[in-house]
This record gives structure tokens, C-alpha cells and sequence, in this order.
């Protein structure tokens, strides 16, 4: 359970170097996105580095090379079949950890793009993100494990958190094509 931790710092230590960086990025970008007369330059600019500064210290800590158990899971739900043995701190962090990863992503990415106000692209991004995240944990040989069911949280997180930001994104969506 230590190690679990000390990874989770990583994450910390990933945001607390890049939330004081996030404002003078979003002005920045939002500054140049006006004068090259973008629309919502600023809505977009949030977003952008909302995603980057929200997804990029989890993928950090996915990345980070660990002494565990190497291997690849590859029945769906058979490692979180497995959890029910773990201590309730171990599910915690595997299932919570999994489902925040692609949460910003999931969260802002409607709020950006027009083309992206759907959870179910939202959901295929996330997807295929993780999926790419789970190859390189593998083939760089990183001592993790890799498992379709981390894509299958992942993809479940980013999908759960574009439903809390709909209320932004589904007002730009014509009438009667967003299902109630």
C-alpha cells in the first residue's frame, strides 16, 4: 500500500507544479486565440489546459516505472472480480485512481468542441487514450499491469465526468438532437 502512495504523490507533485502555470497559460492562449479571432477563445483556452493540466499528472503516474507485477489482463472484469479479496483501501485507490484519470479530459472536452458534445465520442477518446496508455505500460516493460479493465474505468470516468459538465456543453447542441 506504500508504494500505491508514493506514486499518488507524483500526481500531487505534477499539480502543484502546473496549477501555478495553468492561469498565466489560459491567458496567454486566450489572448492569442482573440487577436487571431477565434471563437470563444476563452471557454476553449479553459478547456484546453484544464485537460492538460488534469490528465497529464495521472498519465505521468501511469507511465512511472514500478517493481510490481508485470503481466496484461485481458477479461474484462477479471481483475475487478479479483478486488473483492483487497482491502477497501486497495479498491479505493484502484477503482477512484482509474476512474479520475481521463475525468478532465471527459469533463472539457464537450465544453471545447462543438464536435465532441457527445458522450459517447467523449467515451471513444477516452477509450482509445487508455487503450494507448495500457500498450505503452506494457511495451516500455514499465513493471506495471496492464488490463481492459483499467480502459474500461478510464473510459467509464471520462464518460461520468462529461455527463456532470452537460449542462455547459448540451445548450450548444441543436434542439431535439440531444437524447433526454
Amino acid at each position: 500500500m506504500a508504494r500505491t502512495w508514493e506514486l499518488w504523490g507524483n500526481v500531487v507533485i505534477a499539480g502543484t507544479f502546473a496549477l501555478p502555470l495553468a492561469l498565466p497559460a489560459i491567458l496567454l492562449l486566450s489572448r492569442r486565440r482573440t487577436r487571431a479571432g477565434h471563437p470563444a477563445p476563452l471557454r476553449t483556452s479553459i478547456a484546453d489546459v484544464g485537460i492538460v493540466v488534469g490528465t497529464a499528472p495521472w498519465v505521468w503516474m501511469i507511465l512511472t516505472p514500478s517493481g510490481g507485477e508485470a503481466g496484461v489482463g485481458l477479461v474484462p472484469f477479471g481483475d475487478l472480480a479479483e478486488l473483492h479479496k483487497a482491502p477497501w483501501e486497495t479498491v479505493l485507490v484502484q477503482v477512484g485512481g482509474n476512474l479520475l484519470v481521463f475525468a478532465a479530459l471527459g469533463a472539457l472536452l464537450p465544453v471545447r468542441s462543438e464536435r465532441m458534445s457527445s458522450t459517447a465520442r467523449v467515451a471513444a477518446i477516452a477509450a482509445a487514450f487508455s487503450v494507448t496508455v495500457e500498450v505503452l505500460q506494457y511495451a516500455l516493460r514499465l513493471g506495471r499491469f496492464s488490463s481492459v479493465d483499467d480502459v474500461i474505468l478510464n473510459t467509464a470516468g471520462a464518460a461520468l465526468a462529461s455527463l456532470v459538465t452537460r449542462r455547459w456543453w448540451a445548450r450548444r447542441v441543436p434542439a431535439r438532437t440531444v437524447p433526454r
